[in-house]
């Protein structure tokens, strides 16, 4: 069964997303820099660029860079004087990030912030950036209620928040898991059902990276 998910992957990128060097770039550029292999897939890439644009974002915000590859799909969908923020831990994939944007020709419109993303956040909100009309959070799962948090402080009503790997192969069902990152993600679910600022839903995904899903939901006031 996971073969035929990696099948119709590819099946969609070759029928409608066609080729792509500065997004394979990329890729070749994490993997030459030891980076870990866990960027978004290529059908996924287009549907964070898809969304924002759907949203009219004009700033968009990052909780996780890795490489840059989902940078470099949400940067696309920005108008010429459009902004992204995005917050990286590791100086070491902040700098590739920040090469792979450049090589794509989108490094003039991508800000990549490098520390502990709690500190940089808390940073923002007290130097009253903002507000953000998208947001995607695809950070270290423990950490996903303090990132929705300060998001809603640097959002508007209308602003989409879009969180990442939020299924976990199943694991969210996993009551009494000593996973970190389960732990993290029923959290999530439990500050966005009892949250009254937000319209949520999640879907579940299959393909490349497994059995996976996402979270998605609007600001309202």
């Amino acid at each position: 069964m996971t073969q035929d998910w990696a099948a119709v992957d590819g099946y969609i990128a070759e029928k409608l997303l066609g080729a792509d060097p500065a997004l394979d770039a990329a890729l070749a550029a994490n993997a030459a820099a030891g980076l870990p292999a866990i960027d978004v897939s290529a059908a996924q890439g287009r549907m964070l660029e898809l969304l924002a644009r759907m949203a009219g974002a004009r700033s968009i915000l990052e909780v996780g860079t890795l490489g840059g590859y989902s940078t470099i799909c949400l940067a696309r969908a920005l108008p010429e004087d459009g902004h992204l923020a995005t917050l990286e831990l590791e100086p070491h994939h902040a700098e590739v990030a920040r090469a792979n944007l450049a090589r794509a020709g989108l490094g003039d419109r991508c800000d990549v912030r490098v520390g502990p993303a709690a500190e940089t956040l808390a940073a923002m909100i007290a130097a009253g950036e903002g507000p953000f009309d998208f947001v995607f959070i695809d950070a270290d799962k423990p950490g996903n209620v303090a990132y929705l948090d300060a998001a809603l402080k640097l959002t508007r009503p209308g602003s989409v928040i879009l969180v990442d790997n939020v299924v976990r192969g199943g694991g969210v069902l996993e009551t009494d898991s000593a996973d970190p990152s389960v732990i993290g993600t029923r959290a999530l679910f439990d500050a966005v059902a009892a949250h009254p600022r937000l319209d949520a839903s999640a879907i579940q995904t299959v393909g490349d990276k497994g059995w996976d899903g996402f979270l998605l939901a609007v600001v309202k006031r």
